[in-house]
């Protein structure tokens, strides 16, 4: 018997960094998934396999003792085979770049807690939700769980680290290009960057805080009404404060100055640093706005928000 479940990648369109810092912060989920399928196998071993590698490890061993970028995916099997005398086999499909900030892990955290889960006749959400969030701290020990709560949810969601998530009803009808810009980075990095420009300009970066919470509440009144030409133009004011606070540079300035030539508006979505870009389109240019991006010699390809979060097939 097999067990499948699907989840999306995200982006971050508004709030990210100033999150950190208690203003609200905006997510999405798009139309890039990943797949994973889980059965049972006969030997008490934990088999995964993926595109970034391939695990086979005993099961029982100590999630401290495993180095790979695969123990997340472990650590949910072995939470589920305590008391089992089986295996798991578990195959994970993904069409989410890795490591560009749009979600994969936390995408194939939820999916594989969603389909192991489903394997062993569990279906409660919030454990789903928890088991996936733990999985993803064996390799992020300081992640908020913002990602997996979107994801599970799908949809636009408000993230507040007090209130927690509000989720947005009406999805609205939004087209995207994300561009990578394949510039390696680190989030754990980039964030002490931004922490450290806080200490040495604290009137300057309170500004800039309070400029964002205004900027996320013009943001949520248009996403709600869908006006999407009024919502570039809050996209590159919001990618201005992340210029301010030092997490672009000047290949991320270049695409974004592109983007912003042949598109209603873009920014960083992420940390920073590297990662991706998005840019908010106008559908019916979708195809030249592509080619010119191409044209410049940078990896793009088109995404639209969506409302499906986790999927059990």
């Amino acid at each position: 018997m097999q067990s499948i479940a699907s989840a999306p990648g995200k982006v971050i369109l508004f709030g990210e960094h100033f999150v950190v810092y208690g203003v609200k912060a905006i997510l999405a989920t798009i139309n890039k998934r990943v797949t994973v399928t889980t059965e049972f196998i006969d030997d008490e071993v934990v088999i995964i396999e993926s595109d970034i590698g391939r695990l086979e490890i005993k099961s029982g061993t100590k999630i401290d003792e495993i180095q790979s970028p695969l123990k997340p995916f472990y650590h949910i099997a072995n939470f589920f085979l305590k008391d089992s005398d089986k295996g798991l086999k578990i195959k994970i499909q993904s069409d989410i770049p890795v490591g560009v900030g749009l979600g994969s892990s936390s995408a194939c955290c939820v999916a594989a807690s969603a389909s192991i889960s489903k394997l062993f006749n569990e279906n409660n959400i919030e454990k789903i939700l928890e088991l996936a969030i733990d999985a993803e701290r064996t390799i992020y020990a300081n992640t908020s769980g913002a990602d997996c709560t979107a994801i599970i949810h799908g949809g636009v969601m408000v993230y507040d680290r007090k209130a927690g998530f509000e989720r947005i009803e009406s999805v609205p009808d939004i087209d995207l290009v994300i561009i990578n810009s394949k510039i390696e980075h680190s989030t754990e990095i980039i964030v002490d960057k931004v922490q450290k420009f806080k200490k040495l300009n604290e009137s300057s970066f309170k500004k800039l805080c309070s400029d964002e919470e205004k900027l996320i509440f013009d943001a949520l009144e248009l996403l709600k009404n869908n006006k999407i030409q009024e919502l570039g133009k809050i996209v590159k004011i919001n990618h201005a404060y992340l210029k301010k606070i030092g997490v672009s540079n000047t290949k991320l300035e270049s695409i974004v100055d592109l983007a912003n030539r042949i598109s209603y508006g873009a920014k960083i979505t992420g940390a920073g640093g590297g990662g991706c870009i998005y840019s908010i389109i106008d559908k019916a240019n979708e195809k030249q706005i592509i080619q010119e991006f191409k044209e410049n010699n940078y990896e793009c390809f088109p995404v639209k928000i969506e409302s499906k979060g986790l999927n059990t097939l």
